[in-house]
């Protein structure tokens, strides 16, 4: 019994000593306090934070080059008239009016937003998008297996495209493409021809080839006897020649 408790505890120092730190969600070392705390940024839904806030956090007044290296961060914009920190996503957006215009801004250099993108700006960007598109201010594309929203253009021909006439869209409607025999003869009485459409070639049967050696060799060749003129001196031609000894 002394044995099997002493190999237990034994087991126990190994699997200690290999045994994982726990994720508390702050960690310790600098790289990891700065990662976090710039994450808090992202996270605050577009809210600037206090420096005191984040530091009751991350430790970031305590320690002098951690701050400095927060400070100096690309994602990190800080405001000297408020004090506030804030976080640079891609782009900044807060309302449906600014929301257009960046989408619009992006579009004319030649592509689309990611709606994702848009969101982590602003979390009620997809949103608005739908009123936008309902709106006929911009293209939506969804994915096809459940349709979310993934990226977002700017409708760019509302602006230049004058609106039909409903008098106009009456008429089109009300044209009937007329049957087939009937649509052949008004063409011919116009002189004009239908399209024809390319005959198609059927493709010869696999089962069949061309040229068998095997059925050629089964199949007998007919024989044509020539020189019967022999035939009267004896000479019998379908048979091997024997000539007679001397």
């Amino acid at each position: 019994m002394m044995e099997a408790s002493s190999s237990n505890s034994k087991k126990r120092k190994v699997s200690e000593v290999y045994s994982q730190p726990k994720d508390t969600g702050t960690g310790t070392a600098a790289g990891t306090q700065l990662h976090y705390a710039v994450d808090t940024l992202k996270n605050n839904n577009g809210q600037p934070m206090r420096l005191q806030d984040l530091a009751i956090m991350h430790n970031l007044e305590d320690d002098p080059q951690l701050l400095k290296a927060f400070k100096e961060h690309s994602r990190v914009a800080y405001d000297p008239r408020t004090g506030l920190y804030s976080y640079k996503h891609d782009f900044m957006v807060n309302s449906k009016v600014t929301l257009l215009t960046e989408i619009q801004k992006h579009s004319r250099k030649g592509g689309g937003v990611s709606v994702r993108t848009l969101k982590e700006a602003w979390k009620d960007a997809p949103t608005q998008i739908e009123a936008l598109e309902a709106e006929g201010e911009v293209l939506v594309t969804r994915t096809a297996k459940d349709g979310t929203m993934k990226m977002v253009f700017f409708n760019e021909h509302k602006l230049d495209s004058p609106s039909v006439e409903d008098e106009f869209k009456k008429m089109w409607n009300d044209l009937v493409v007329p049957p087939e025999v009937e649509l052949m003869r008004l063409l011919d009485a116009e002189g004009l021809q239908a399209t024809q459409s390319e005959m198609v070639i059927p493709k010869a049967q696999a089962g069949k080839k061309k040229g068998s050696r095997k059925g050629a060799q089964q199949r007998a060749r007919p024989t044509r006897i020539m020189n019967t003129h022999l035939k009267d001196e004896g000479i019998d031609l379908s048979h091997d020649f024997n000539a007679s000894k001397p």
